[in-house]
């Protein structure tokens, strides 16, 4: 059985319905002409399982949302991607061509504040997250503490970049299960071996 936070996950009709972006009942429907497989609880309500909705979608050519993918054990991480977020624009863009340029196969995105970053990370999954910690109006400790701990996100590699004089930044963000912690001014060429090393493990 799958589970999601530790717990057996199932999916009412209605639930279901909502993922397949139908009304309710167009699932009962399904339910009732064996098109998707469900049982009934000893209250008379169909539940689904993760595996058996995601079968469905899949003959139905229906795109399945992150959230089932999580629920069936599935990564939901895209390969080869990379999200920069720093508002430093100037540093943002540099980084991006030279990283783009280093590596033809790699996707890269770029957000220069939180907002823009979370709706990104949502959308997009990318593998690879390269973070300022000093954004506008974001706490950077807090968005890599919810960034590790949010299953939707997917749990990507995290490297830090910051210029903040705090010796306790490193320490600080490993906590949080990053693995990578660079100083301003970047060295570019280390960058670039970091985001190799992660592709190819």
């Amino acid at each position: 059985m799958s589970r999601a936070n530790n717990r057996p996950v199932l999916y009412s009709a209605l639930e279901a319905a909502k993922l397949c972006g139908v009304v309710n009942q167009t699932a009962i429907n399904w339910i009732k002409n064996n098109h998707l497989k469900a049982f009934k609880t000893p209250g008379g309500q169909f539940r689904v399982y993760p595996e058996d909705l995601r079968d469905f979608m899949i003959k139905r050519n229906i795109q399945i949302p992150a959230e089932l993918r999580l629920a069936c054990g599935e990564s939901i991480i895209e390969s080869d991607t990379i999200l920069i977020v720093d508002d430093d624009k100037a540093l943002n863009s540099v980084l991006a061509k030279f990283i783009g340029g280093k590596i033809d196969s790699l996707t890269v995105y770029q957000a220069f504040d939180g907002f823009e970053a979370g709706s990104l990370m949502a959308e997009k999954h990318p593998e690879i997250l390269i973070i300022d910690l000093d954004l506008p109006g974001v706490d950077g400790f807090d968005l890599c503490r919810r960034i590790s701990e949010a299953e939707r996100f997917g749990k990507p590699e995290i490297i830090v970049i910051t210029a903040l004089e705090d010796d306790d930044a490193e320490s600080k963000v490993k906590k949080f299960g990053v693995n990578y912690f660079m100083k301003k001014p970047l060295d570019l060429p280390k960058i670039y071996e970091t985001i190799k090393r992660i592709i190819e493990k």
